[in-house]
């Protein structure tokens, strides 16, 4: 189903909750979609509600859905087209962000990140995966943690550069059925200061691959683009200073035209990792 389809049903359909994403740090819902005899449409989707957003010190309060619903935009109007389709829409507990669940092959449930990130001893880092980070175990045994050198993460790298994404676990990451590179959770994204943690720093100091950039030029062109189209749904979503912000980002990645390194001044990585 193709994103403007999934948006219709996403914005029309009843959303009927079905269970509870436990492991989540606000409260998420899967649930159906069902039609107006209450019948399930055969999707479902993740139900995130305002009320049950986590207070947090550095974003403002009740922001965090509205936060996931820019990153799907911003993603869709650079061509990166790797998180789901979501709008901000009502619910029967109250509005929240309503994301298209990602079908996973079953084996994935588990491990959703399964051959993308890994921790594993470094004689057995697989051959091409980039390291991320040392670490030793509880009993002081080496470890290090890596990611795949994969061009879909390299992308979503790039994505996270522009979202400021503070929250890249490796649980965010998943491939569906199909075999498509799937990212979410995007609620802590977007500020307007450096908060950067992601468990893809593995890139570090490399070249950004030339479809990227294009997608980066793309994403220029739809910020400023005389129809207003991106900007205007942004507006009531993002504050001034975040939208003004997000155009700086892109343009300041654009012209450096690598991955950044990791920052000393602050901790990197998102905790915990998975």
């Amino acid at each position: 189903m193709d994103d403007d389809a999934a948006l219709e049903l996403l914005h029309t359909l009843t959303v009927e909750p079905v269970g509870v994403l436990t492991q989540a740090s606000n409260l998420t819902l899967l649930v159906d979609l069902t039609d107006a005899r209450g019948e399930p449409s055969g999707h479902r989707a993740v139900y995130k509600p305002v009320k049950g957003e986590r207070p947090l010190h550095d974003f403002p309060p009740e922001s965090l859905g509205r936060r996931e619903v820019a990153a799907y935009l911003i993603s869709r109007a650079a061509g990166f087209d790797l998180v789901p389709p979501t709008v901000l829409r009502g619910g029967p507990l109250g509005p929240g962000s309503v994301q298209w669940w990602v079908e996973q092959d079953p084996q994935r449930l588990a491990d959703p990140a399964a051959g993308l990130v890994d921790v594993v001893a470094p004689e057995d880092l697989p051959e091409g995966w980039c390291p991320v980070v040392q670490a030793e175990d509880e009993h002081g045994r080496a470890l290090v943690v890596a990611h795949a050198d994969d061009p879909g993460l390299r992308s979503m790298a790039v994505l996270d550069l522009v979202l400021n994404n503070a929250d890249r676990k490796a649980a965010h990451l998943t491939r569906d059925t199909q075999g498509r590179l799937r990212g979410f959770d995007h609620g802590v994204s977007l500020h307007e200061e450096d908060k950067l943690r992601t468990v893809l720093w593995g890139f570090a100091d490399e070249p950004l691959p030339a479809p990227d950039l294009a997608r980066l030029e793309a994403l220029t062109h739809a910020l400023a683009a005389a129809d207003g189209t991106l900007a205007a749904r942004l507006t009531p979503l993002l504050s001034d200073v975040e939208r003004e912000a997000l155009a700086a980002r892109v343009r300041r990645v654009r012209e450096e035209a690598i991955f950044p390194p990791a920052p000393t001044d602050r901790y990197p990585l998102p905790w915990p990792l998975w």
